[in-house]
């Protein structure tokens, strides 16, 4: 996540630099063959401003879709941020009496549990952007938690070694320590530690972390429609390459009866540039934010989230040791 006012347009340069070249290389080519006597090569703007309109609305589309994913990611988050209190204080004011050392045992699985849903939800997808070099160039400048640590390394701040070991071997593992948590409950309830209604409100909270968990699950296994991206990247490619042989008559007219009549042409590069750019740009954007867990600069901030829920409820059991909150570098945060 971006904690700056914007990204600064340098930043926004260099970050779409690679496609600039390319944009400008294509914008070359028509307008030096058109300089050089190949005027046939020019074509009517009239087909390719109606292309142009049908590109804007499916990248709007696609834009609008991509937002909602990321907005849906952060509901959740903040679902599990309330969800998580909620579970700490109950189950405290529930099992302290009878129990403080399980209250304070089901308390650090909660916090492994957030931490292996968080490096499960940073897994690398085949339809994602981080392994391209756009994107690896600028993760750079900003760290991914779980790319500079190993899971294990991190359960085992929380968890006991054959417990950790239990956990290791299973492939979903932020179920298995939820199922954990149930078990450790109804055993609790076997011996009497807590009454029919403690029970019934802390097992509806394990019941709305399970819901949560599958719900940002669903997000990052399941790609923005393929058919979708398909068509948006092939309409925009074919916007993209026929935009410089339309504006060739109408920049070239432009010098007429002047001083620059003949050399006016080459203004087909910049402008051509310029309007590609930009529907290149949108497309990027949305697509930067279409799989909100990946570890883009645009990311839900899970792991700062997660140290956040962690520091709030060893707060509730009144330790003095608290973890450092995750702060931004280079305004980004994940």
């Amino acid at each position: 996540m971006h904690s700056g006012k914007r990204f600064g347009a340098l930043e926004f340069a260099t970050w779409t630099r690679r496609s600039i070249y390319v944009l400008t290389i294509l914008s070359a080519i028509p307008t030096v063959l058109y300089f050089l006597g190949w005027k046939f090569v020019s074509v009517p703007w009239q087909p390719i401003a109606i292309l142009g309109t049908a590109v804007a609305f499916i990248v709007g589309f696609k834009n609008n879709a991509s937002y909602s994913r990321l907005w849906e990611a952060r509901q959740i988050y903040g679902a599990i941020i309330n969800d998580s209190r909620s579970f700490g204080y109950i189950l405290r004011d529930s099992l302290s009496a009878k129990d403080p050392q399980k209250v304070k045992d089901m308390f650090l699985r909660h916090y492994a549990w957030l931490t292996a849903l968080r490096f499960q939800l940073r897994e690398p997808r085949a339809w994602e952007n981080m392994g391209t070099a756009q994107y690896d160039e600028y993760s750079k400048k900003y760290d991914i938690p779980e790319r500079l640590s190993q899971l294990d390394d991190e359960l085992k701040k929380y968890l006991s070694e054959s417990e950790l070991q239990y956990i290791l071997n299973k492939k979903n593992r932020a179920t298995q320590l939820m199922a954990t948590q149930s078990k450790e409950l109804s055993e609790a309830y076997i011996r009497e530690d807590i009454n029919d209604f403690q029970w019934t409100q802390i097992n509806q909270q394990l019941v709305k972390f399970t819901d949560d968990q599958g719900k940002a699950e669903r997000i990052k296994n399941f790609p923005y429609p393929r058919n979708f991206s398909s068509i948006t990247t092939y309409l925009l490619l074919l916007f993209i390459l026929f935009v410089p042989f339309g504006l060739l008559k109408e920049l070239d007219k432009l010098g007429e009866g002047t001083t620059l009549e003949g050399w006016t042409i080459w203004f087909n590069i910049p402008f051509s540039l310029m309007v590609t750019w930009c529907f290149h740009t949108l497309d990027s954007v949305g697509e930067a934010s279409v799989n909100p867990f990946e570890g883009s600069p645009n990311d839900v901030p899970i792991t700062q989230i997660s140290r956040t829920i962690e520091i709030d409820m060893r707060d509730m059991l009144d330790e003095a040791d608290l973890p450092p909150a995750i702060t931004p570098k280079n305004n980004i945060v994940l």
